[in-house]
């Protein structure tokens, strides 16, 4: 069972989705909050799998929380709450620690395969949203941040998928583009993420940016 906190100042939006989610029989709504600052209090109380975290939030918006929420060892993931106004949050929540984004107004089957997308581990980063972090390195004149000599480590293959990834293509995407089994692909992804020492697929986006791998427009 997924266990799946609810974190919106919007009474309509928590019960629309806590109705939407609890009708799945493996994923369980255990709370909700109204704010950041209640999200992570509850988030280290009831110690859900996936926090669904809108970003505009009174007393503790949800940048902060999920900063906060992420931060500790077996911590929950944190899936975005967003709306396509919402562009400049995108990089600054990836940094923060989330695992991915959904739009507020996804069907009950996209919310539902989100939450399960993330809580198995996996990276949540629909093509539109790829597309704005895309735009918003961009606009930040990506390269920067990160020691580029670490991807020097990773072999052709890998830094052939990291590249793919940071397209924003799924597993079945880059099998299918490098004729290769489904499972190669995630072979190389987690070997990836070992040896860059990044937490998931999101962050592995951002680094590919951040070290020039991959360049906005290419």
């Amino acid at each position: 069972m997924i266990r799946v906190l609810i974190a919106d100042d919007q009474g309509m939006v928590r019960s629309g989705f806590s109705i939407l989610l609890n009708a799945q029989p493996d994923i369980h709504v255990i709370g909700e909050a109204v704010n950041g600052e209640e999200a992570v209090a509850k988030a280290a109380e009831q110690r859900p799998d996936v926090v669904l975290m809108d970003v505009r939030m009174p007393v503790m918006d949800g940048l902060a929380a999920t900063r906060l929420v992420t931060a500790g060892e077996n911590a929950p993931k944190v899936l975005i709450l967003t709306t396509f106004d919402l562009d400049d949050y995108v990089y600054e929540a990836l940094r923060a620690g989330a695992s991915g984004f959904l739009l507020k107004d996804a069907s009950a089957s996209e919310l539902s395969d989100a939450v399960r997308v993330v809580a198995r581990g996996d990276a949540l980063l629909a093509p539109g949203v790829t597309r704005r972090l895309i735009a918003e390195f961009a606009r930040m004149g990506a390269p920067r941040g990160p020691d580029g000599r670490l991807v020097e480590g990773l072999t052709e293959r890998e830094t052939e998928v990291l590249g793919l990834v940071a397209r924003g293509m799924s597993n079945a995407e880059v099998a299918a583009k490098l004729v290769v089994a489904e499972q190669t692909v995630k072979t190389h992804v987690g070997r990836i993420l070992m040896k860059l020492g990044l937490r998931d697929r999101t962050q592995a986006v951002v680094y590919a940016y951040e070290t020039g791998l991959i360049r906005p427009g290419e």
